[in-house]
């Protein structure tokens, strides 16, 4: 959902992870959905992203959704 929506915007990953001052690869693994990020990234991902309150809803669910499956 994170790279849909940074593809709408027309974003790069490269971009992105200097928005949020992380690395490219820390942010790769946010963007393929591999890790959840902290609540600090999160926050600055809702800003950046112009994310909705129901779009973070369905981040969150999708995220936790897809963990119990591998689990």
């Amino acid at each position: 959902m994170i790279k849909e929506k940074r593809n709408e915007l027309g974003i790069t990953q490269e971009k992105m992870a200097s928005e949020l001052n992380i690395s490219l690869r820390q942010y790769v693994r946010i963007d393929k959905e591999y890790c959840f990020p902290r609540s600090d990234i999160l926050g600055k991902l809702i800003t950046t992203l112009n994310l909705s309150n129901e779009e973070i809803g369905q981040y969150v669910r999708s995220f936790v959704h897809k963990k119990m499956k591998i689990s």
